[in-house]
C-alpha cells in the first residue's frame, strides 16, 4: 500500500516544539545514565551524539525578537492593531 503526502511514514523528521525537545533531552540523559556497563559502546556513542544535537538545537533556537525581525516589515493589519492597542 502506498503512502499519501503528509502521512507519518513519509520518512520525514518529526517536528517538535521547544518543550518537547527539552523533555526528550531530559529523558535521554536519564536513559544514558541508566545504561549498564556492558552496553555496547556504539549505543552509548549514538545516545551521546543525540544529546549533543538536542542541546545545540535548543541553544540556537532564535528568540521571539529575532523571529519578528526575520519576518520583514509589518503588515497594515499589524500596524492598525498595534496602534489601537
Amino acid at each position: 500500500m502506498r503512502s499519501f503526502e503528509g502521512q507519518r511514514s513519509d520518512n520525514k523528521p518529526i517536528q517538535r516544539n521547544l518543550e518537547q525537545k527539552k523533555k526528550q533531552l531530559a529523558e535521554l540523559r536519564l536513559a544514558l545514565a541508566a545504561l549498564k556497563p556492558q552496553a555496547s559502546p556504539i549505543l552509548r556513542q549514538s545516545m551521546e551524539k543525540r544529546l549533543l544535537d538536542l542541546e545545540l538545537e535548543i541553544a540556537r533556537r532564535p528568540s521571539v525578537e529575532d523571529q519578528r525581525s526575520e519576518r520583514g516589515p509589518e503588515t497594515r493589519h499589524e500596524r492598525i492593531r498595534r496602534r489601537d492597542g
